[in-house]
């Protein structure tokens, strides 16, 4: 137990230093839980010693990756899965193929057999959905298109670990490895087809618990009404699926991955996303720590040119065979980068399968190590590289030397208002302006949303509003209103730059996410800011006072005044945004000054003579 309880405040303690500290630094959080692993590992301080293999430490914290497959799982409904049938089987299927037939052609050169060459090109044309995913969402670019490329991939790649672990045991030409640590279960000293037979057998048990099992099994849980329970029913399918799936040598991940899918149209469908989404976050990271504690070190003295080489060689070619996939999709060359350099770290299903392949017979104990040490740096090196490629290249990169970017629109018509962002908030701002005899400007920089757009019958043009000569073409000499409905704080903050330096007669009306978006545009000199949820809330908590018996202008008056003065609120608050403490104590201070002050409006009883709108004659015209 002291031993257990020690771990843990290691671990804790390396996440909760490194970790903020790599996100400060702009690295993200899987590196900031990667070097934290490699700092606590057996090669720096020693917390975890060598007598734990990285194979050890790598099955005790594979449950991260375990619980993350299922929760991806209940996103993918089946009809879902077909609309995706595109990015699944054409990007998919065609970068795990042709990464793994150019894997395994490069390892027979060198000798290797065509079996273990096979073995090897199929783990390794697998990437981390981990660290993919995770990093996607950090930097909020999972609905870009290279986002749903990247997606498509993961997506395929993970169907694809069904068949790999399937064609394993047919490939074993050696008897198995005797280990103490095996973690073949029942699969041992079977015949190849018995092994493939067994390994379908346990997924088709998992298709039909999930179909007939879980449901009825969740559904009188759920009647208890007790939460913890629900909790421990939802841990129980999770924990259960993984032991089955380790009975018969699969990957755990695997098997819960299915039954989330299956569980997809399930009404449970939410309450186990959040009340396993928790252990989620917490175990991933664990699961991040442990690669960077596996990472051999004493093996890439040994090795150094072997290993680094094998990395590097590996990650290079899946770039390549990413990027020429994503310019046959005719994605633009910044997230054609991102797209290939995202995808060209080697996956954690890997360790799975080089366990496996061990196991089988197909690959050493001195391959197996190199492999994984392989796979390790690939993991390592990616978050490192992401960076580079965002702060060296990205950033800097003119748009203008980009071959495959579409060309801005021309305009035939010049507006007093120009229109910049037209998704759901804009449409529907763009769509109010003109049903009232206002035409506006429409730039969308969406190549997909604006061809849509245009069959919807639509007039959005295509152009970065950024740029001054995409503005001076949509007519802002001319224009009176720029409205940007933008959801990004940086492009709004370098639109509001780009039009106070060359268009400074263009009033500039600002769509912010929140109060905190709003202060940095204010801080920018602008006053005409629209935060998109306050409008919304205010509107609702009228409905809601009409229904408990307010009068309707009494609702009416008292939204407008609580709106003025949250307003006010705003461009006070704004002062001391950079100092915490000061900040609570104002927003406490505002609270109760307008509380006050709408307490006094409401008991000076003007309600007495708001029934104008609430009037039998008023309810008969409506």
């Amino acid at each position: 137990m002291e031993g257990f309880l020690f771990d843990a405040i290691i671990y804790i303690i390396a996440a909760i230093i490194c970790v903020p500290i790599a996100k400060r630094l702009g690295m993200g959080s899987v590196l900031g839980y990667l070097i934290a692993g490699i700092l606590i590992g057996p090669y720096a301080f020693g917390f975890i010693q060598d007598g734990q293999s990285g194979q050890d430490i790598m099955h005790t914290t594979e449950f991260g990756v375990v619980m993350m497959l299922f929760l991806i799982g209940l996103e993918l409904e089946p009809k879902n899965l077909w609309k995706m049938r595109d990015l699944i089987l054409n990007v998919g299927l065609t970068q795990v193929l042709v990464t793994t037939f150019l894997i395994v052609g490069v390892a027979i050169l060198f000798g290797i057999s065509w079996q273990m060459s096979l073995a090897m090109g199929m783990a390794m044309a697998l990437s981390s959905t981990a660290i993919v995913l995770q990093s996607l969402k950090e930097k909020n670019q999972l609905e870009s298109q290279s986002g749903k490329m990247s997606f498509g991939v993961l997506l395929m790649q993970d169907i694809a670990v069904i068949p790999i672990l399937a064609i394993l045991p047919l490939l074993a030409t050696a008897q198995l490895v005797e280990s103490g640590d095996s973690h073949g279960g029942i699969l041992e000293n079977q015949p190849g087809w018995v092994q493939t037979l067994m390994i379908f057998g346990a997924i088709g048990v998992v298709v039909l618990l999930g179909r007939f099992g879980f449901g009825p099994l969740l559904n009188w849980v759920s009647k208890t009404k007790l939460r913890e329970l629900f909790t421990a029913s939802a841990l129980l399918i999770v924990v259960g699926i993984a032991f089955l799936m380790g009975l018969v040598g699969l990957s755990p991940a695997l098997g819960t991955f299915l039954a989330g899918v299956i569980l997809a149209n399930s009404p449970y469908k939410h309450a186990l996303e959040s009340d396993l989404d928790p252990f989620k976050g917490l175990l991933l990271g664990l699961f991040f720590m442990a690669v960077g504690a596996t990472i051999n070190f004493n093996l890439i003295i040994e090795n150094p040119f072997l290993i680094f080489a094998g990395t590097l060689g590996v990650m290079l070619l899946k770039v390549i065979v990413l990027f020429s996939i994503g310019k046959f999709k005719k994605l633009n060359l910044q997230e054609n980068l991102s797209f290939s350099f995202g995808l060209a770290q080697v996956s954690e299903f890997s360790f799975v399968i080089y366990a496996f392949a061990l196991q089988l017979g197909i690959l050493t104990a001195s391959s197996s190590d190199s492999l994984m040490a392989i796979t390790a740096l690939s993991m390592t090196f990616t978050p490192i590289l992401m960076l580079v490629l965002d702060k060296a290249v990205l950033s800097r990169m003119d748009k203008k030397d980009s071959k495959t970017k579409r060309e801005a629109d021309s305009f035939e018509e010049k507006n007093n208002v120009i229109l910049v962002g037209f998704s759901h908030f804009g449409s529907t701002l763009g769509r109010f302006l003109r049903a009232n005899g206002i035409e506006a400007t429409v730039l969308d920089y969406n190549p997909d949303q604006v061809d849509l757009l245009r069959k919807m019958g639509f007039k959005v043009f295509y152009g970065d509003a950024t740029r001054v000569d995409m503005l001076h073409s949509a007519g802002a000499e001319e224009a009176k209103i720029l409205i940007s409905a933008i959801n990004s704080e940086e492009t709004n903050k370098k639109l509001i730059e780009v039009c106070k330096e060359n268009y400074p007669h263009l009033e500039l009306m600002i769509r912010a996410k929140n109060r905190f978006d709003a202060y940095e545009y204010l801080e920018m000199g602008e006053e005409n800011i629209y935060r998109e949820h306050l409008d919304t809330s205010i509107r609702m908590g009228e409905d809601a006072l009409k229904k408990l018996g307010f009068r309707a202008y009494t609702t009416h008056r008292l939204a407008a005044q609580f709106r003025k003065y949250d307003e006010d609120a705003l461009r006070i608050l704004a002062q001391y945004k950079s100092n915490k403490e000061e900040y609570i104590s104002k927003v406490k201070k505002q609270i109760e000054q307008q509380e006050s002050f709408l307490s006094s409006e409401l008991n000076k009883k003007f309600s007495l003579n708001d029934h104008a709108w609430d009037s039998e004659a008023m309810k008969e015209q409506k």
